[in-house]
Order: C-alpha cells, then structure tokens, then sequence
C-alpha cells in the first residue's frame, strides 16, 4: 500500500497562494492517479482535484482556475492554490486515486487512504 506524505500548508490571507505536496516514500508515483480532497466540519468530503497516471489534470467547480495539480517528479504531487478564500479552510489529504474520470474526482470516490493531511487556513 503507497502511503503519502502531505505537507505545505498554513495561514494564508484571503488572496494569497500556498503550494501543497504529496510525496512517496519509496514508491514511483507516476504509474498512480492521485487526488486531493478536502473534508470541512459538518460538510461532505470534497474531491478537489485529481490527476490522472497519464497526467490528465481535474478540478472541482469551486477551484477550477484558482488550483493546478501537477507532478514534480516521479514521488511528488503538487498542488498550487492561488487566490485562496475562506472557503478553502480545512485539512487537505491527498491519497492515490483509482479512477480517471472527472465525475469520480468531483466527487472524491474512489481514493485510496489519505495521509494525515495538511491544514490550510484561510484569514485575515
């Protein structure tokens, strides 16, 4: 079982950018899909974005053109959040993803296990 290392966040003002990773240990992610999703208290589990072992990239509604995933290298995901809002505030795990459509991604189904998770906060 790949297990992720999630890391990156913090306390951000309204606008401003974080860059969260996903890393492996020991492990070649790109023959994986994997997804990031988010969890906020008393809401539902939100895929944010996923990306496919081939590189296919998908976001949510509520990220698209703010969030872009990518990889850095064969063991690092990379998600970059740009014009963050208070919305964005929660844990963020990313985990592998066995699926490659968009419909599985949005609606964070599909993951495997998530790291521990990485806390974005979003404050004035």
């Amino acid at each position: 079982q790949v297990q992720l290392v999630e890391s990156g966040g913090g306390l951000v003002q309204p606008g401003g950018s974080l860059r969260l990773s996903c890393a492996a240990s020991g492990y070649s992610l790109d023959y994986y899909g994997i997804g990031w999703f988010r969890q906020a208290p008393g809401k539902e589990r939100e895929g944010v974005s996923c990306i496919t072992s081939d590189g296919v990239p998908y976001y949510a509604a509520s990220v698209e053109g703010r969030f872009t995933i990518s990889r850095d290298n064969a063991n690092v995901v990379i998600l970059q959040m740009n014009n963050l809002n208070s919305e964005d505030t929660t844990v963020y795990h990313c985990a592998t993803w066995f699926n490659r459509y968009e419909s599985s991604c949005r609606r964070g189904t599909d993951f495997g296990p998530g790291g521990q998770g990485t806390q974005v906060t979003v404050s004035s």
